[in-house]
């Protein structure tokens, strides 16, 4: 496939299949692949990925945000040759995609963050690594090979255990570091207290924290020997409602690598991140997972890249769900977008390859929707490329 014709060569590929009676195994839109992947998963599991806080009104807000906005085309523009590619920080990208991280994959699909790696090495879609990954980031960091890879940093309660997981992630080669700050504390989560469920308890999402040296000076025997008592431990020290923006600070004196700072939704809050040292912004309300009633992550992002210097980077996630939203977040400021629950439905319906097929088609559709747009380059997306809705 080529990589400058993504769009036509997925779509000869799905109609010449089609010819021969095949179609394809992952549904290509999300509201079909939503339902796929319920069908796939645990109830409990599904719940878990799919719900928010409170009422959920924050993930539906996410999604009304992008009817505010029209992408506006512009034709006999030549689009023949399209250039997908950018540069967020050093990171050299095929694609302006990032998959955000997800932690607890493994209650997805028994291939967890592994085949999720896989699928965006397949793709080439750089990958954010969650602390809270079913395994290590070393493991997962192969896996990447020479697609890029970020890793997500849950700050810990104890400090030994956040300096391990820095120096850890610098020596697997990841290229940036991305605290998420919008986490210290668990939000209220109607579904997962509905079920009594939290998968860290079964012991899902806890192998970077067992196989940590730091971590496991903590505990008076191994995991593998004690793990209930383990896994208690890992519960007191995940998260650190006591951050202020002076840990912030040390962090990024701290790190060997980009710090990246994860949740920021107020552009005081961004120009402040920067001042003490972040080297990029991403702007999320965590999938709306967080807070119920919060603002919607796309109504943020103009007003944060109006705060912050124009060399910084500015990363979006949440409410994406196809590519007409990926461009519409570049055309807001965003230098990259982070893709969420898609990609997590893309694996509980088929592993790895699920992950790939989701990322293949929203690749096709961007590809495509650029150039009908009238743009041959990602780069070169601006806010010419939407229009506001009329609410008249």
């Amino acid at each position: 496939m080529s990589e400058r014709n993504r769009g036509k060569d997925r779509l000869v590929e799905v109609f010449m299949e089609g010819m021969a009676g095949v179609t394809p195994d992952v549904p290509p839109s999300f509201e079909a692949l939503e339902a796929a992947a319920l069908s796939a998963m645990d109830d409990r599991a599904y719940g878990y990925v799919a719900g928010g806080a409170g009422g959920e009104r924050t993930i539906d807000h996410n999604r009304d945000a992008f009817a505010d906005w029209h992408l506006w085309p512009r034709v006999l523009r030549d689009f023949a040759d399209r250039d997908l590619t950018t540069t967020v920080l050093d990171t050299d990208c095929s694609v302006p995609l990032v998959l955000a991280p997800i932690g607890v994959q493994s209650i997805v699909h028994e291939e967890g963050e592994r085949g999720t790696a896989r699928g965006a090495a397949a793709q080439d879609v750089p990958m954010v690594v969650s602390s809270a990954a079913s395994h290590t980031l070393e493991a997962l960091a192969e896996d990447l090979g020479d697609t890029p890879g970020w890793f997500q940093l849950y700050w810990s309660a104890d400090d030994d255990v956040t300096k391990s997981f820095v120096r850890r992630a610098e020596a697997a080669g990841y290229e940036a570091l991305v605290v998420t700050v919008d986490n210290d504390a668990l939000g209220w989560r109607e579904r997962d207290v509905a079920d009594g469920y939290l998968p860290f308890l079964d012991g899902e999402g806890v192998a970077n924290y067992f196989a940590d040296d730091a971590f496991g000076d903590l505990l008076d025997a191994p995991p593998e020997d004690a793990e209930l008592a383990a896994i208690r431990t890992f519960i007191d020290v995940f998260g650190d409602p006591s951050l202020t923006f002076d840990e912030l600070e040390w962090l990024c004196a701290f790190a060997e690598i980009p710090v990246v700072v994860k949740g920021v939704l107020h552009p005081d809050d961004a120009r402040e991140a920067v001042a003490r040292g972040a080297d990029a912004v991403w702007v999320s309300n965590h999938g709306g997972r967080q807070v119920d009633n919060a603002v919607p992550a796309l109504s943020a992002l103009p007003k944060v890249v109006a705060e912050v210097p124009e060399e910084v980077p500015v990363v979006f996630d949440s409410g994406v769900r196809r590519a007409a939203d990926v461009l519409v977040a570049l055309a807001l400021g965003a230098d990259a977008v982070g893709l969420g629950r898609p990609y997590a439905y893309g694996l509980a319906v088929d592993g790895a390859d699920g992950v790939e097929a989701v990322l293949k088609n929203l690749l096709a559709d961007l590809d495509l929707t650029l150039g009908l747009i009238g743009y041959d380059d990602v780069e070169a997306v601006d806010r010419e490329a939407v229009v506001r809705a009329e609410t008249g």
